[in-house]
């Protein structure tokens, strides 16, 4: 009986880690980058100038070189940018 109990478990938890994996993939596709409206400290990763390499670290509100993940088709009414345009914008 332990033995049916353990293995239905297992099972169970492998299915499960697939419907999240699977969640996971449909959200990243739903998602862009969005430059420039970052809040110090909410940045989802590394930043254009290479100044750190890690979600978190940005030292200022709305810094250009720095972006969170948006909704698709969001960005600009949230007043962000693409990476080009945030290129752009640190070659000046």
């Amino acid at each position: 009986m332990k033995s049916q109990a353990i293995v239905s478990s297992a099972l169970a938890a492998v299915m499960s880690l697939g419907l999240v994996t699977q969640a996971e993939a449909q959200d990243k596709g739903a998602k862009e980058k969005c430059f420039g409206i970052a809040k110090a400290g909410q940045n989802d990763c590394a930043n254009l100038s290479g100044s750190h390499s890690c979600a978190g670290q940005s030292k200022t509100d709305n810094g250009a070189d720095e972006w969170k993940f948006v909704a698709k088709g969001s960005c600009k009414s949230q007043g962000g940018m693409t990476a080009d345009e945030a290129k752009a914008k640190l070659k000046k």
